[in-house]
């Protein structure tokens, strides 16, 4: 609970600092934009201030309109509307030169108001309006005797500014959406996945514990079958122990590896010689190649081998990977080596099986995973053993090198911490 608190609260800060980050992005972008649209007015105002400065039809027109001339035969109402027109579609040009394309209205004025034309259309009152006023010179403040300013008037620029980013921002807030809903779901799809991983393993745990008992019945009923049997049926029963002992072996096995995984079971560890220990067990296993008739050889470098370890599950470990060794080879030749390094204790086992290649190298450490061997399994077994021993291994904050070329062998070496005397 503590883990899933922990992921929660990194994917919540992670999604709250994209959006940070992304409302920065945002604000530099419109900053960028309304910078570079002042800089287009700017560049339009003074194509506007150049061309009304001199005397053309446009400036002509609009002088006689104001100053009330009877040049033209309209009146005046007619003629202002008109230059209302043609000073509109002027300045729309000036603009869409100055790739300035928004709405606009303008207001031509002198300070004492005297002079005032107006823009056709015009925003209503109230719209947001940000003005840029454009001091004209030249021919229309000459010709009609008075400062005249044209202020160009534009709203809604936010909108103006955000078409400027070119549509990121609606894909940036879509992309980010779908990193949130992917990361969700795979939040869900790993929680259902650790649940249904819980559930199997409980399940697993229930039904070895259940198979425990008629195991440990039958496994009595043969030692109290063999005191009545004639020679004859003593195979029978010695296979059926056999058979027994090697059923309860994989059950203890389950119920090792899942006490380990759930961290159900308390584990003692102690900080002890191991030394010893390995002796026994090497000892132990090189009576077990004499009987078999496969080579066995060892050889533990001399000196204390302080660890700090649980003994049951490291004696399991070490039996697991020797089991697996001899299982695995015809003929089996088997070693095992121990000596310390760099205040780490190496535990190295090599055979010479068929090994294992460099694909499956990444996979075998898995619970339940074993080699393809077409349609059938000449060895036996559940999968378990490396998976257990792995386990084991981190628990004893060590680590698994594996060595292996197909046909030649096989070398598993583990590697564990070693405590400073005293």
């Amino acid at each position: 609970m503590k883990r899933r608190k922990i992921y929660i609260a990194i994917f919540i800060i992670s999604v709250v600092g994209l959006f940070v980050v992304q409302f920065q992005y945002l604000r530099i972008g419109l900053n960028l934009a309304e910078l570079q649209f002042e800089q287009k007015i700017e560049r339009a105002g003074s194509d506007l201030k150049e061309d009304l400065s001199n005397e053309n039809q446009l400036s002509f027109l609009i002088a006689q309109s104001l100053e009330g001339s009877n040049y033209f035969t309209l009146s005046q109402d007619s003629l202002q509307d008109a230059s209302k027109h043609f000073l509109n579609d002027f300045i729309r040009d000036r603009l869409v030169t100055n790739r300035i394309k928004t709405d606009f209205s303008y207001n031509l004025y002198s300070k004492d108001g005297s002079i005032d034309l107006k823009s056709p259309v015009n925003f209503s009152p109230e719209d947001s309006i940000i003005k840029y006023p454009v001091q004209l010179e030249g021919y229309l403040p000459e010709t009609l005797e008075k400062d005249v300013t044209l202020e160009l008037h534009f709203k809604d620029l936010n909108s103006y500014f955000l078409s400027q980013l070119h549509g990121l921002l609606i894909p940036g807030l879509l992309f980010l959406a779908i990193i949130i809903f992917v990361v969700i779901w795979m939040l869900r799809l790993f929680y259902w996945q650790r649940n249904l991983i819980i559930i199997t393993n409980d399940f697993i745990n229930n039904l070895t514990h259940e198979l425990k008992t008629p195991v440990f019945s039958i496994g009595v009923a043969t030692k109290i079958l063999e005191k009545d049997l004639n020679e004859n049926q003593k195979p029978i029963v010695f296979h059926i122990r056999k058979q027994v002992d090697r059923l309860n072996k994989h059950i203890l096995q389950v119920l090792d590896l899942a006490s380990l995984e759930t961290k159900k079971r308390f584990i003692d560890y102690k900080v002890l010689d191991l030394r010893p220990k390995l002796l026994q067990w090497c000892e132990d296993f090189k009576m077990q190649s004499d009987l078999e008739n496969f080579t066995f050889n060892f050889e533990l470098q001399s000196g204390e081998y302080k660890v700090k370890v649980a003994v049951p599950h490291f004696e399991n470990a070490i039996n697991n990977l020797l089991d697996n060794a001899k299982k695995y080879s015809d003929n089996p030749q088997i070693s095992l080596t121990a000596y310390s390094e760099k205040s780490k204790l190496h535990i190295c086992i090599s055979d010479n099986g068929k090994g294992i290649s460099e694909k499956e190298k990444q996979r075998i450490f898995k619970k339940f995973y074993r080699v393809p061997e077409g349609d059938l399994h000449t060895v036996k077994g559940y999968g378990l053993g490396l998976s257990y021993v792995q386990e084991v291994i981190k628990r004893h904050q060590g680590r698994i090198k594996l060595e292996s070329e197909l046909q030649k062998g096989t070398q598993i070496t583990l590697i564990i911490p070693l405590k400073n005397a005293g």
